[in-house]
C-alpha cells in the first residue's frame, strides 16, 4: 500500500500536519507536499537520494514522488503542508508533474524567506481558525504557489541531485516550456517517446530543443527520460510482485538490460537488491507512520523563533474566544423572562434604530426569552417546558467600548464612525440540547456593509442620485437571507462568525409542526 490517500477536512484544499517525526515509511501521494523543518532535523529520502534537512530548511515533494522521513536522533518539529492539486490545477496550467526545487546555493536569496513567511502565515491561520480563516488559508496558498512558480521552477542536475538554478529566474517562457516538456514526458514515459515528437509539439528544431533540455536540466533528453522511467519503476518494484522484465516493459524500456543499467546508475544497486532492501519499509496496514502532533503553543513558539514578525501579526487575533450559548430544552426555560438591560438600553435609542432592526423584529414576535447576554438573545414561542418546535436566536458583534459609544452617540455620522472603526472578530456557537427531528433554519444577516449602506442612504435622503447610484445604494442596504434544512437527534449546533459590527437573526422551526 504505497499510495497514501490524503484526507482534506473543513472543506479546505490543504492539509497541515505539524509533528515530531519518529519514522514515516516509504509512500507517495497524488498531491504536492511542502516540508518545512521548524526545529531539529530529519532525514528525508526522496527517490534514490537522501537529504539531511535541518532547522529552517524547506523541501518540495512534487506529486507522485516516493519519499520517507526518519528521525536523526534529536527531537524535531516538521510542518507537512499537502496541497490538493485537483483543486489548485483549476487555476494553474500544468501544476501536476511540476519540478519545484528549493535547494539553493545563494543563502541571501530573499525568495526563500518569502516562502517561509507564507508557510508561517498559513500555519497561524490554521491554528487561529478565526473569522473567515478558510478564505485566508486558500488565499495564502495561492500566494505560496505563485512564489513557487516564480522562484523555484528552475533547476539543474548537479552531483546526482536537483538544485535550484537562479540564472534562469524570470524567464517565464523557458519555465513554461520546460514544464510542458516534463509534464508530457511523465504522461508518456511508458511508450516509445522521441525528441522529434516533442520538438514538433513545441514548434522547435530538434537541435534547439536538445540544447534547452541540456542547459536547463543538466541532462540530455534521453537521460532525463530514463530518469523518469526509473523513478516511476520504484512504485512497481515496491508496490507489486511483478518481475523486473514486466516492470521494464511497463515503464518504457526496450530491454531489461537497459532498465537494469539505468536503475543501477541512479539507485546504485540492482532492482532486485533494491526490492529486497526496502520492501519491508513501505507504508501499509502493518507499518504505519510514527509521529506525535505538536501542540498549538509549541508551534507558535517555533514560528516566533523562525519567522520574525509573523507571530506578532497574529498575537492579538489569538485572544479572540468564542461566545458559547447553551440552550437545554430539558431545563425549566419558561422561568427566564427578562431582557438584558444593556442590550435593551442600546436598541431603544432612536439613533440606533437601523442597528436595532433585527432586535425589534424578534421582540415583535412576543416570544418567551429563554437565554440572554450583553450581545445575544434566544427566544421560543412555547410557553411551558416541553418539546420545542421553534427557537429564535439573535446575536450581535460588538465589544464593551462599542457598547459605551452606542449609549452616548448623537448623530448618524457618529454611528457611521463607530461602525467603520470597529474591526473586531467574533464567533458565536449556540448549542441546543433536546431538539430532535427535521428543522428548517432561516438566517437573516446584517453585516457592516449593510449597516453603513442603510445609514448612508438615510443621510442622503433628498439628494439627486443617478439610477446607478440608487440601485447600488439599494443593493448595499439589503441583508442576506439564507435557508437550510438540518436533521437533529437531541442536539443541534449553530455557528455565526463576524468581522466588524453585524447581527444575525436565526429562526429554527420543526418541519410539519402545527
Amino acid at each position: 500500500m504505497l499510495k497514501e490517500k490524503i484526507m482534506y477536512r473543513d472543506e479546505l484544499p490543504i492539509n497541515v500536519i505539524t509533528a515530531n517525526i519518529e519514522e514515516y515509511p516509504i509512500h507517495f501521494h497524488d498531491d504536492m507536499e511542502v516540508v518545512y523543518v521548524l526545529d531539529g532535523s530529519i532525514t528525508l529520502r526522496n527517490g534514490y537520494y537522501t537529504y539531511n534537512l535541518k532547522q529552517g530548511d524547506v523541501f518540495i515533494l512534487n506529486d507522485r514522488e516516493m519519499h520517507s522521513f526518519e528521525n536523526t536522533g534529536e527531537d524535531n518539529m516538521v510542518m507537512m503542508l499537502q496541497l490538493d492539486l485537483s483543486y489548485f490545477s483549476r487555476y494553474y496550467d500544468n501544476l501536476k508533474n511540476n519540478f519545484f526545487v528549493t535547494d539553493m546555493e545563494d543563502d541571501s536569496d530573499e525568495s526563500l524567506d518569502i516562502l517561509k513567511d507564507i508557510l508561517a502565515r498559513i500555519m497561524m491561520e490554521v491554528l487561529q481558525k478565526g473569522y473567515g480563516y478558510e478564505h485566508k488559508v486558500i488565499e495564502s496558498t495561492h500566494n505560496l504557489i505563485a512564489c513557487l512558480m516564480s522562484n523555484f521552477r528552475y533547476f539543474v542536475m548537479e552531483d546526482g541531485k536537483f538544485k535550484n538554478e537562479a540564472k534562469n529566474k524570470g524567464n517565464k517562457i523557458l519555465a513554461g516550456r520546460l514544464n510542458r516538456i516534463t509534464d508530457y514526458m511523465y504522461d508518456n514515459y511508458n511508450r516509445k517517446l522521441t525528441l522529434s515528437e516533442i520538438a514538433e509539439r513545441e514548434h522547435l528544431s530538434i537541435y534547439y530543443l536538445s540544447h534547452i533540455i541540456k542547459e536547463a536540466a543538466g541532462l540530455s533528453f534521453q537521460d532525463l527520460l530514463s530518469y523518469i522511467r526509473v523513478e516511476e519503476s520504484e512504485k512497481l518494484l515496491l508496490g507489486t510482485n511483478k518481475k523486473i522484465g514486466t516492470i521494464a516493459e511497463e515503464t518504457g524500456f526496450s530491454a531489461v538490460r537497459y532498465y537494469i543499467k539505468h536503475f543501477e546508475h541512479w539507485f546504485g544497486m540492482h532492482p532486485l537488491e533494491y526490492r529486497k532492501a526496502y520492501i519491508g519499509k513501505i507504508i501499509s496496514r502493518e507499518i504505519e507512520a510514527k509521529y506525535t502532533r505538536c501542540s498549538p503553543n509549541q508551534i507558535e513558539n517555533a514560528i516566533r523563533r523562525q519567522v520574525k514578525g509573523v507571530y506578532a501579526d497574529y498575537l492579538d487575533k489569538l485572544k479572540v474566544r468564542p461566545t458559547i450559548v447553551d440552550v437545554d430544552v430539558y431545563d425549566d426555560y419558561a422561568e427566564i423572562i427578562k431582557d438584558d438591560p444593556e442590550l435593551e438600553e442600546i436598541m431603544s435609542r432612536d439613533i440606533n434604530k437601523i442597528l436595532a432592526e433585527p432586535y425589534k423584529l424578534l421582540r415583535g414576535l412576543g416570544e418567551n426569552l429563554i437565554a440572554s447576554g450583553s450581545n445575544y438573545m434566544v427566544t421560543t414561542k412555547e410557553k411551558f417546558p416541553g418539546q420545542l418546535t421553534s427557537l429564535s436566536i439573535l446575536v450581535y458583534n460588538f465589544d464593551d467600548n462599542v457598547c459605551k459609544s452606542l449609549k452616548r452617540i448623537g448623530s448618524n455620522q457618529d454611528l457611521l464612525r463607530v461602525i467603520r472603526n470597529f474591526d473586531g472578530e467574533a464567533e458565536f456557537l449556540v448549542r441546543c440540547t433536546g431538539l430532535s427531528g427535521q428543522f428548517r433554519v432561516l438566517r437573516y444577516r446584517m453585516d457592516r456593509e449593510n449597516l453603513t449602506g442603510k445609514i448612508e442612504a438615510q443621510t442622503k435622503q433628498g439628494e439627486e442620485l443617478s439610477d446607478r447610484e440608487k440601485l447600488l445604494s439599494s443593493l448595499s442596504e439589503k441583508p442576506s437571507i439564507s435557508s437550510a434544512t438540518y436533521f437533529s437527534s437531541d442536539a443541534l449546533s449553530l455557528r455565526s462568525v463576524f468581522k466588524g459590527i453585524g447581527s444575525e437573526l436565526i429562526f429554527i422551526d420543526l418541519k410539519d409542526s402545527k
